[in-house]
């Protein structure tokens, strides 16, 4: 599902990636662990293509076997959009708009028809135990419900790919959990791949395999 070798990154003089490599299959549960400043979250985002990596010659990255160092801007931006889910530590939900409204942001931005994807929205909504909150926005929703309708816009356009980073660092401990939870039920559901970035060591631990990064690279 994700192979990537030899992938660095520089930020001026500085070296935050020093030729990562690693392979995740279909359907795996993986998540990153290490100290801040790993890289673990400038991994996530290449891996995401919201980056590039600074050496596109030498690196390889596919994703659901594509190349994605041959795409073009236009060709990358449509790829991220049918391939890859975005959950984030802070939601992310735009607060002018409500939980269904949110949720398919992205759906929309696909050209999705109107109808079809409020209701595949709607059948996430039932999924996650939302319907009751539907025409809520943001402000009026708690910690662990924003954070399932971030779940819910990352899962609209059917990704193969759903990235991580930090997603229950801003919930309590209950929520955290009902989190981690759900996650794995959403692999058993639909069949995705989830690589989840995380310093929670009861999440990383339930995950299928734990990658650990230090100082750029993946030790283990």
């Amino acid at each position: 599902m994700i192979k990537a070798s030899n992938i660095e990154k520089y930020y001026g003089d500085l070296q935050v990636l020093k030729g990562v490599n690693l392979h995740i299959k279909k359907k795996e549960v993986v998540s990153v662990v290490g100290a801040s400043g790993a890289g673990k979250t400038t991994l996530l985002q290449i891996l995401g293509t919201l980056d590039t990596q600074s050496n596109r010659k030498d690196g390889q990255l596919l994703i659901n076997d594509v190349d994605i160092t041959s795409l073009s801007e236009k060709e990358l931006a449509r790829f991220r959009n049918e391939n890859i889910g975005f959950i984030f530590q802070f939601h992310q939900l735009l607060p002018e708009f409500t939980a269904l409204e949110n949720i398919l942001i992205p759906a929309l931005i696909r050209k999705t028809a109107k109808a079809d994807a409020e209701k595949r929205a709607m059948e996430l909504l039932e999924f996650l135990g939302l319907t009751h909150r539907v025409h809520h926005k943001p402000s009026e929703l708690s910690g662990g419900e924003q954070q399932r309708v971030a779940v819910a816009r990352a899962l609209i356009n059917n990704p193969a790919v759903i990235l991580a980073d930090e997603p229950s660092g801003n919930l309590d401990s209950d929520s955290a959990d009902k989190l981690h939870q759900l996650f794995f039920r959403l692999r058993d559901e639909f069949g995705q791949t989830f690589v989840i970035v995380t310093h929670n060591e009861e999440l990383a631990a339930m995950a299928d395999r734990t990658l650990t990064m230090v100082d750029g690279l993946i030790t283990g």
